[in-house]
Formats: C-alpha cells, structure tokens, sequence
C-alpha cells in the first residue's frame, strides 16, 4: 500500500497548473512537473532512463528491468519520479534494509521489517542533466522519508567519483562497501532521515 495519499507533503506536486484556453475554457494538458511514487506500469520508462545513464560509465545497470518491476510491485512507496509534461525525467528506487551496513543480498531483497532505506538508483534523462535535477529530486526523496515512520536513514553505494555529489546531499561516507558488482568497487554512504537538515545545493547531476 502507497503512503503517498497518507502524508500531506507527499502528495503528487504540480508545479505549474495547466493554462486556459480562449474562452475561458480549460485545456485538458498533463501537468508541467509532477512528483509521485512510481508504478509497475513505469519500469520500462524507468529502465530505458538507467540503462542510458548506466552502461557508458559502468557497463552495467544497479537494476534490470524484472528488478525494477520486482521492487516497484513490493514497495513502490520507496521510490519517486519527476515527470514533466507526463515524462519522466528522473527518478529514485529503493528498498527496506535490516542490517547496519548494505550486504550483496541488499541488491535484490526487501526487508520490510527494517529501518534503513537502500537507495538502489538515481537517474536523471540524459536531456536534462546538468541543470540540477539529481540534487532536487533527492532533496524531495529524502523529504519524503521524514514521513515514513519505518524510515530512520536512507543507504547508498556509489563509485569514488560520486561521493562528492553525495556529500553535498548530506550524505556521509562508511567506508569501502562490502558490495562489488564484477570489477567494480564502491563507497557506502549514510544519511540520517531525522535530526538532520539537508542542504540542497545545485550540482552537475
């Protein structure tokens, strides 16, 4: 069940409202910028998103599509998506997480008993990078949690070059994880959901 409709802040955002036509009659257009938890029925939009942004830079996609469609079916209320014009144009998936540190099982489980949220992936579309999309969508994603009474703090893994962006999301850097996908090691990366402020900053995401 979505928590979106439960939490006042969390509900679908429009930023601009669809615009009148002559005549004072009222145009039937989609929203020009809407945040909301993302569906099964998202996932190939979603995927099409991370497998652009993914396979140049790592060779690789933190999920396929039958993972995507698996954690969107068992916990959809831990994503969000921005779609502009009905578009979406970046989005964050995540999980439950039981354990202190992230695990390789953290890749593929959801832990609905546990109280940290492994951020599995944020993209942004490749025609609307570098105008700080990443950083604001997290912002509203780490917002979103303060609102999910199981949510003490969200987890991530990132390669080195990464961290900085992180660090100015609030997170901070654990050390080496304990995860590696083929040749690829990674930093894990904590942000407490409560008692801290999150500074959003413009980046080049």
């Amino acid at each position: 069940m979505s928590v979106l409709s439960a939490v006042p802040f969390l509900k679908p955002v429009h930023v601009k409202s669809p615009r009148s036509a002559p005549g004072g009659q009222r145009r039937h257009t989609l929203p020009a910028s809407e945040f909301r938890c993302l569906s099964p029925e998202d996932a190939v939009s979603v995927f099409e998103i991370e497998r652009e942004a993914f396979i140049s830079v790592s060779g690789d996609c933190p999920l396929h599509l039958d993972e995507i469609r698996h954690f969107l079916n068992l916990c959809p209320e831990l994503s969000l998506g921005w779609f502009e014009e009905g578009r979406l144009v970046a989005f964050i998936i995540g999980s439950l997480w039981d354990q202190e540190r992230l695990s390789q099982a953290a890749l593929t489980l959801h832990r609905p008993r546990g109280s940290a949220v492994h951020i599995h992936v944020l993209a942004v579309h490749r025609g609307c990078r570098q105008q700080g999309k990443g950083s604001i969508l997290m912002w509203r994603y780490l917002r979103y949690l303060r609102g999910l009474p199981a949510a003490r703090r969200a987890l991530l893994m990132c390669q080195g070059f990464l961290v900085p962006f992180y660090q100015k999301c609030g997170f901070r850097a654990l050390g080496p994880c304990a995860v590696t996908v083929g040749d690829l090691s990674f930093v894990e990366m904590e942000h407490a959901v409560r008692g801290h402020a999150f500074m959003r900053r413009n980046s080049g995401c």
